[in-house]
C-alpha cells in the first residue's frame, strides 16, 4: 500500500527521569535520532518547563520528530512522522528507547495519506495538475 507518509507513535514508560528532564540532553537525542532514521535535520525548538518536563520539536525536510516528557511520571510521548522512502522511523525509536533508559515502550505506526494513485506524485518531476491525482479529484 502507497503512502505519502509514516507516522510512529511512541510511548515510553518508566524512564529515566533525569535524562528526559535534561534538555539539552533529549534536544541532543532527537537532533540524532532524526539523523539515524536518514532524516535531513533543517530546524528545532525546545523547552523546558519549571518544575519539569520538556517539549520540542526536530523539523526535518521530510516531516518532524516531536516529544513531551513528563519526568515526574517517568513517561515520555515521541512523534516521528516521515515522508519519502529512505527514512525509517523505527530507527528513530529504536534509538530514543536506549538514550532514555525506557523500561517499557509501546509503538504504533499509521500510513499518512494512502491515496489511491498510481505514482506518489511529491517525488522530484511529479505533480498533481489542475487539481486532480489520479482517480481522485483535489479539492
Amino acid at each position: 500500500m502507497k503512502s505519502l507518509g509514516k507516522h510512529l507513535l511512541a510511548e515510553y514508560y518508566r524512564c529515566d527521569e533525569n535524562a528526559i528532564n535534561d534538555v539539552q540532553k533529549v534536544e541532543n537525542a532527537l537532533v540524532k535520532a532524526a539523523e539515524i532514521a536518514g532524516a535531513t535535520v533543517i530546524g528545532k525548538s525546545f523547552h523546558r518547563f519549571e518544575p519539569y518536563g520538556v517539549s520540542g520539536v526536530v523539523v526535518i525536510s521530510e516531516s518532524h520528530l516531536t516529544i513531551h516528557t513528563w519526568p515526574e511520571y517517568g513517561f515520555a510521548a515521541v512523534d516521528v512522522f516521515t515522508c519519502g522512502d529512505h527514512v525509517d522511523p523505527m530507527k528513530a525509536h529504536e534509538y530514543l528507547k536506549e538514550v532514555f533508559g525506557t523500561q517499557n515502550a509501546t509503538v504504533e505506526t499509521i500510513l499518512r495519506g494512502v491515496l489511491n494513485i498510481p505514482d506518489l506524485r511529491h517525488k522530484p518531476g511529479g505533480s498533481c495538475i489542475k487539481g486532480e491525482c489520479g482517480d481522485k479529484k483535489i479539492g
